[in-house]
C-alpha cells in the first residue's frame, strides 16, 4: 500500500453537482472547482476525492467514453487545470472509476457485455437501471480496456481510484487490473464500493487496498439516533479485522446516502459522529457541505440524488453563516487528527459502555486517546482513568465528566 495514503484525508465532490452542470449543456466548470481549494485545504484536507468526470448520458455513471472528460464539465485542458493546481497545493486527485457497467452511448463489440439472450438489446442491467449495461468481467478485452483507462488518468496526474459497484464485480478481476497498473504507477491507491459482505475477505481476494466502509457509516448514526451504542462498539470490533486486511475510506456522509445533518434526529450528535470518524483507524472522507452542515434527503426515485448532490456557491463568503461552526469543528478534529497520524491505523475499543454512554479508546504502539461519548438526558462521569490525559476536543464539561449529549476527546 502506498505510504502517502497513510496521511489522506479526503474532500468528497461531486463534481456535476458542485459546479452546477448536471442539468445544462457543455461549459468550462471546471474553474468553479478549483477556486474551492484553498478552502478545503484550510480545513485540513489532502486529498480531493471526484465523482464521475468522463462523459456520460446523464448522472455520470452512465460513461460513454472512459478518455473524455464530460463536456459540462469542461476538457482536457480545464481537467490538467484541477489537477495541477490540486498538486501545487499538496493534494492529491482520487478518481471515480465507473467500470461495472457503461451508458447504453457507450461503443463496444457485443462481447464486451453480459447477455441474458441472443437479441441485440438482451443485454444484462445494473440493479435494474436500463441505461445502465453490465460489462463482461471475464473478457479480457474489457480487462485490457479498464486497464489503459487506469493508466492514462494516472499518467496525466492523479493518484488513485475510487471503483463504482465493486461489490459487482469478482474480486480476481479487480486483483489482475491493479496488478498490472501498479507495474506502472506503483503509488496508486484503489478503494472499492462496498457495502455489504465479507469486507476483509473481498479486500484480500481482490488486491485493493481499500474498500468503503459503509457499516461502520451505518452504525455510526443509527447508534446514536437510538441511543444504542453498543451498535458502534460492535462495529468498531468488526473494523478492526478490516483495518487488519487493508486501510478503510472511512465517512460519515457521501453522494449515495442522506446527509449526515438530516440523518440524525438530533444534530447536537453531528459533534459525536465526527469524533469518531476522525479517531477511528482508515482514510477519512468529508462529502463536500457536510463540513457546513449542509441538509440533503437521498430519495428512491427519478432524480432522488439531486438534494444531497447540489450546486456550490460562488465563493465561501457565499455560504450561510450557520454552517460555519461545523466547518471550523471539522477543522479542529483534522488539525487533531493530523497531530496524531499514528490514528490512521488505530484499532478502537470500549472501556466502558452503556446504551447512552460509552469511552473508546483508540490505540497503536505506544499512543492512545479517549472518546467519551454521551448522547443520554443527564451527565455522566465515566469510571476511566484520566491521570495523565485533558481534553484536546469537545464540546465542555472537565475529563471524564461529560454533559448531557456531549463529548469529549482525552489525550
Amino acid at each position: 500500500m502506498s505510504n502517502w495514503a497513510d496521511h489522506a484525508i479526503w474532500w468528497h465532490v461531486y463534481p456535476l453537482g458542485f459546479t452546477g452542470g448536471l442539468h445544462r449543456g457543455p461549459g468550462h466548470r471546471f474553474g468553479h472547482l478549483v477556486d474551492w481549494l484553498d478552502y478545503a485545504v484550510e480545513m485540513g484536507v489532502n486529498g480531493l476525492q471526484l465523482g464521475p468526470v468522463f462523459a456520460s448520458g446523464t448522472h455520470g455513471y452512465d460513461t460513454v467514453d472512459h478518455f473524455a472528460i464530460d463536456p459540462r464539465l469542461g476538457d482536457d485542458a480545464d481537467f490538467d487545470e484541477l489537477v495541477a493546481a490540486a498538486q501545487s497545493r499538496g493534494v492529491r486527485v482520487m478518481l471515480d472509476g465507473v467500470f461495472n457497467h457503461v451508458g447504453r452511448g457507450f461503443s463496444a463489440p457485443r462481447h464486451w457485455f453480459r447477455h441474458t439472450g441472443p437479441g441485440p438489446d438482451d443485454v444484462e442491467v445494473f440493479e435494474g437501471h436500463h441505461a445502465l449495461v453490465a460489462l463482461n468481467h471475464d473478457e479480457p478485452e474489457v480487462l485490457d480496456h479498464v486497464v489503459r483507462v487506469m493508466n492514462h488518468w494516472l499518467d496525466r496526474g492523479v493518484s488513485g481510484w475510487r471503483l463504482d459497484a465493486a461489490y459487482a464485480v469478482p474480486p480476481r478481476f479487480w486483483r489482475a487490473a491493479v496488478d498490472r497498473v501498479r507495474s506502472r504507477h506503483p503509488d496508486a491507491w484503489f478503494t472499492g464500493e462496498l457495502i455489504h459482505g465479507d469486507y476483509p475477505a473481498y479486500l484480500r481476494e481482490s488486491g485493493l487496498d481499500s474498500i468503503t466502509q459503509y457499516e461502520l457509516w451505518k452504525a455510526i448514526w443509527s447508534s446514536l439516533n437510538d441511543r444504542n451504542l453498543f451498535e458502534l462498539v460492535w462495529a468498531l470490533e468488526r473494523h478492526g479485522d478490516v483495518l487488519d486486511a487493508g486501510l478503510p475510506l472511512t465517512f460519515v456522509g457521501n453522494h449515495d446516502v442522506t446527509r449526515l445533518a438530516s440523518k440524525l434526529d438530533d444534530v447536537r450528535h453531528i459533534g459525536h459522529a465526527l469524533a469518531v470518524l476522525f479517531t477511528t483507524g482508515g482514510a477519512p472522507s468529508v462529502y463536500y457541505g457536510d463540513e457546513q452542515a449542509y441538509r440533503g434527503v437521498k430519495h428512491d426515485r427519478a432524480g432522488g440524488d439531486d438534494d444531497v448532490r447540489p450546486l456550490f456557491p460562488a465563493k465561501p463568503e457565499d455560504l450561510s453563516a450557520y454552517g460555519w461552526p461545523t466547518y471550523r469543528l471539522h477543522q479542529r478534529l483534522i488539525g487533531m487528527r493530523r497531530r496524531h497520524p499514528w490514528l490512521t491505523h488505530a484499532r478502537t475499543a470500549s472501556l466502558s459502555l452503556t446504551n447512552t454512554a460509552a469511552a473508546l479508546v483508540s490505540t497503536a504502539p505506544g499512543n492512545r486517546l479517549i472518546t467519551l461519548l454521551n448522547v443520554g438526558d443527564t451527565e455522566t462521569t465515566f469510571d476511566v482513568d484520566v491521570a495523565g490525559l485533558r481534553v484536546l476536543e469537545g464540546d465542555g464539561g472537565t475529563p471524564a465528566a461529560v454533559p448531557a449529549h456531549g463529548w469529549q476527546i482525552l489525550g
